[in-house]
């Protein structure tokens, strides 16, 4: 396996990781302090699209795309070195339109969507115009397992009729979020994974209603937020169901391989932005008469924090890889393996330069609360880690199989 960057990833590399330090880095602070002291905090920052503009222009924009076209033309594993340098902000996803879940939903209608879909949501996603939302888990069933899902897409004529409660949709909160993907039940009785669809809803349809914003660990994640979405007799045209009926899982399989890549590759940049921080800290901060570093193992835990990240890495790589070069299904293993693996990595290096920094690692002063909410966070989303280890342990049993 080879994980060098071709000429031009490299390029693109280097222009994000340059952007980052020019353009966002020296904002971050000041946006996050105006945006806690607004009453509303649920509002689009002019500096988020003065910032966006810039990207655009600079020709860092949907560089997750593998299109010469439409996006970069990079490939996963080139794409993952970015997704790594954009995950040690919480702005600049959004700002080079490489946020979820908007770079999964722009994916499912590039390689699912027909023309007439393409053209009304997908150009302006990808133009940033406009944000989306993926209505999947639901309250009352365990959503660990999607077969349980009860949220309904019924065939009514030349309509399909949805109904149902979601929740922890991310990305509904935010103002410019327009159109949302819903995954329900349309035929129970077709093999069980043919029994699901996917349909796109413009967000102010006729019976589809937002009652409640959800905190996780008590942050509300503004301004994209998670919230719970009812659908009551949201009555659509059957061309807003995504590559026709039943094929809901086979979209959400192809969705979700390089999306976790790119979850798994932020949250290296976010552990690598806590490893800076604590080695800083430790360096700086003086107890008892010497440098932090000197007391209590710190040592010890700030190598065994380079040597987690490090593999982990490497392990995302070795799966995009896999992606770029026998697809998705070939990676299943290692895509699981990731799951599990980084969320759990960074969460112990975040919660390690949180103690580090002592009261104010809890505080707001310093991106590590929120940034260990989100690892934690993502140990649940898109599939808690007792799943994929049973999908890790599956596939490592299948090879004994006589």
């Amino acid at each position: 396996m080879d994980f060098s960057h071709s000429a031009k990833a490299a390029d693109y590399i280097a222009r994000a990781e340059r952007f980052m330090k020019e353009e966002i880095e020296p904002h971050e602070e000041a946006y996050h302090r105006e945006l806690q002291s607004l009453d509303d905090r649920w509002v689009v920052l002019p500096i988020i699209e003065e910032l966006k503009t810039k990207a655009r222009e600079a020709g860092l924009w949907n560089l997750f795309l593998p299109d010469q076209q439409l996006g970069a033309g990079l490939s996963v594993t080139d794409y993952a070195s970015i997704a790594e340098i954009t995950g040690r902000s919480a702005i600049a996803p959004e700002i080079f339109n490489c946020n979820a879940p908007d770079t999964g939903n722009m994916e499912v209608l590039y390689h699912y969507g027909n023309d007439a879909q393409k053209a009304q949501w997908l150009t302006p996603l990808l133009a940033g115009k406009i944000r989306s939302a993926f209505c999947m888990t639901e309250p009352g069933v365990a959503s660990s397992d999607a077969t349980n899902m009860e949220a309904t897409a019924i065939l009514d004529g030349d309509d399909v009729v949805l109904n149902g409660r979601k929740w922890w949709t991310t990305g509904i909160g935010h103002p410019n979020c327009e159109v949302i993907i819903f995954m329900g039940l349309t035929d129970p009785t077709a093999n069980r994974h043919a029994q699901h669809s996917m349909v796109l809803v413009p967000k102010n349809s006729p019976g589809v209603t937002v009652p409640r914003m959800l905190q996780t660990m008590g942050m509300y994640d503004e301004p994209y937020g998670h919230g719970e979405v009812h659908f009551d007799n949201v009555r659509l045209p059957q061309s807003a169901i995504i590559a026709g009926p039943g094929r809901g899982f086979e979209i959400a399989q192809g969705r979700l391989g390089p999306g976790r890549i790119h979850h798994c590759m932020r949250l290296i940049g976010l552990a690598e932005l806590a490893l800076k921080l604590a080695c800083e800290r430790a360096t700086q901060r003086v107890a008892f008469g010497k440098p932090l570093i000197n007391l209590g193992g710190n040592r010890e835990r700030i190598a065994d924090a380079r040597m987690a990240i490090e593999q982990a890495r490497l392990l995302v790589l070795k799966a995009a890889w896999l992606i770029d070069n026998k697809g998705v299904f070939a990676a299943m293993s290692e895509i699981s393996q990731i799951k599990v693996i980084c969320p759990n990595v960074a969460q112990k290096v975040i919660d390690m330069s949180m103690q580090l920094h002592g009261g104010g690692g809890m505080s707001n002063d310093y991106p590590l609360a929120a940034a260990w909410t989100m690892a934690r966070a993502l140990r649940l989303a898109d599939g808690p880690d007792e799943v994929h280890r049973g999908l890790i342990a599956k596939f490592e049993l299948m090879k004994y199989k006589g």
